[in-house]
């Protein structure tokens, strides 16, 4: 079986992308994301405004960009479910096992650097609304993938909705628990029950 490997312009554009990312959290966490300009995170990283335009179209983009890499999970996980396994179970299970294993994404995590990413991520106005762009794709990937179980595009839409939606409010609801101070080992039991509660009431929902 072949396997790709990336070429070395790609793997240049790579590393340069994840530069500018690094670079510009690093500033936002020192100074706050509304203090830093893009012309301040160019300078940082030693390149051209246009250069760094060329690969993260808008500042909030610096700092939200890892969140593509999570906008096909949901899609994923529905579309590769075991046989007899609804959507809203394959979810279910599926945030589960990443709340026992810590991931970020939950909002169950209580490693510093991620507690101050998602603090700046959460507290600047510019950020949430451009997050709904983040948001929109991942909700456009499920939707696709669950017109095999809804009879017309609306109701799968309205569906993936609901589903994207009560993933984002639970890690939402589990940061809020970490940002006042609290472990995560702490909080644990109480994101199971209201991850259980939360996809209970959307299974019944739908």
């Amino acid at each position: 079986m072949e396997t790709t490997t990336p070429g070395l312009r790609e793997t240049k554009k790579m590393r340069t992308r994840r530069h500018l990312a690094a670079t510009a959290l690093e500033l936002f966490l020192e100074r706050g994301f509304e203090a830093v300009s893009v012309a301040d995170v160019a300078v940082a990283a030693e390149v051209s405004k246009p250069t760094l335009f060329r690969y993260f179209p808008t500042k909030e983009d610096l700092l939200l960009d890892r969140f593509a890499d999570h906008q096909d999970e949901a899609a994923r996980i529905v579309r590769d479910r075991p046989e007899g396994v609804d959507p809203v179970q394959a979810l279910h299970r599926h945030f589960l096992e990443a709340l026992g294993n810590r991931d970020p994404i939950t909002g169950l995590n209580d490693i510093p650097d991620v507690i101050s990413f998602q603090r700046l991520v959460y507290s600047s106005p510019g950020l949430a609304s451009r997050l709904t762009h983040y948001t929109a794709r991942e909700v456009e990937l499920l939707a696709e993938v669950l017109q095999a179980e809804y009879d017309n595009p609306f109701a799968a839409r309205l569906a993936a909705c609901h589903m994207v939606t009560t993933r984002q409010e639970l890690g939402r609801q589990n940061f809020r628990r970490i940002a006042a101070g609290r472990s995560a080992d702490e909080c644990h039991p109480e994101a199971v029950a209201d991850a259980d509660r939360a996809f209970g009431m959307l299974a019944d929902g739908l």
